[in-house]
């Protein structure tokens, strides 16, 4: 809509029950799974449309790879998983407890489940 006057196009948006504002950010961050999504000096719109939230975002973009960090087991917290799930087999202890990135609780719960 190139001669489209912006107040008007608020207007015109508004009277829809489209509003959208501006939000002041100095970063914004989406995280993925392998990688990160880094927008600096963001212009950011947040629009509101008929109950629904959807935000607009533009900047200087750039992505940054996730590096998993190395969980550090300890053999007390192997023990204690064999001991409360019940597994006798102290890879398999070990082996949980990694996926489940160090929470003996989580790695207890999956032994027991399988």
């Amino acid at each position: 809509m190139p001669n489209i006057d912006p107040r008007q196009l608020k207007r015109m948006m508004e009277s829809m029950g489209i509003k959208s504002s501006e939000i002041k950010a100095g970063r914004v961050v989406i995280e993925g799974e392998d990688r990160d999504i880094v927008i600096d000096n963001p212009q950011v719109t947040q629009i509101n449309a008929q109950g629904n939230v959807s935000f607009q975002i533009s900047g200087e973009i750039r992505e940054v790879e996730r590096i998993a960090a190395k969980v550090e087991i300890d053999e007390d917290d192997v023990r204690l998983v064999m001991e409360r799930s019940g597994v006798n087999d102290e890879a398999k202890a070990r082996a949980a407890l990694e996926e489940t990135g160090g929470d003996i609780a989580a790695a207890i719960m999956k032994l027991k489940e399988g």
